[in-house]
């Protein structure tokens, strides 16, 4: 694997680790929804208290998936989606191959009971 390779992966496991909570999977909703917010906006539509949010944000800033930007006295947050589209892309990748591996067993169980049926007659 490339050193690349090596920087998607830790990017994917970044952001599976952060998004294991629900609440910031909550916030990256909003985010989503909204563009931007502040903690303080974010904490009024959760919950948590204001400083849990700035916690699990500094989680999802960790990660890749969200970016604070200081505007006079407050941080708006927004989504960063090149984190979440490694993961997307990462997903994909290990879906299409369980998918040729189940066409393989299908394809296989298939060929089992045509065997079988022919000898049956």
């Amino acid at each position: 694997m490339t050193a690349d390779g090596l920087g998607a992966v830790g990017t994917v496991d970044g952001v599976l680790t952060a998004l294991a909570d629900p609440t910031r999977r909550q916030l990256l909703d909003l985010l989503a929804a909204r563009g931007q917010a502040t903690a303080t906006v974010l904490a009024e539509q959760l919950p948590v208290s204001r400083q849990a949010v700035v916690k699990h944000l500094a989680v999802l800033d960790a990660a890749g998936i969200v970016t604070g930007g200081r505007v006079g006295r407050e941080v708006l947050y927004s989504v960063r989606p090149a984190a979440l589209s490694a993961t997307a892309q990462w997903m994909s990748a290990i879906a299409a191959e369980w998918d040729k591996r189940l066409a393989t067993i299908k394809h296989a169980a298939e060929a089992a009971e045509r065997e079988h049926r022919a000898k049956k007659e």
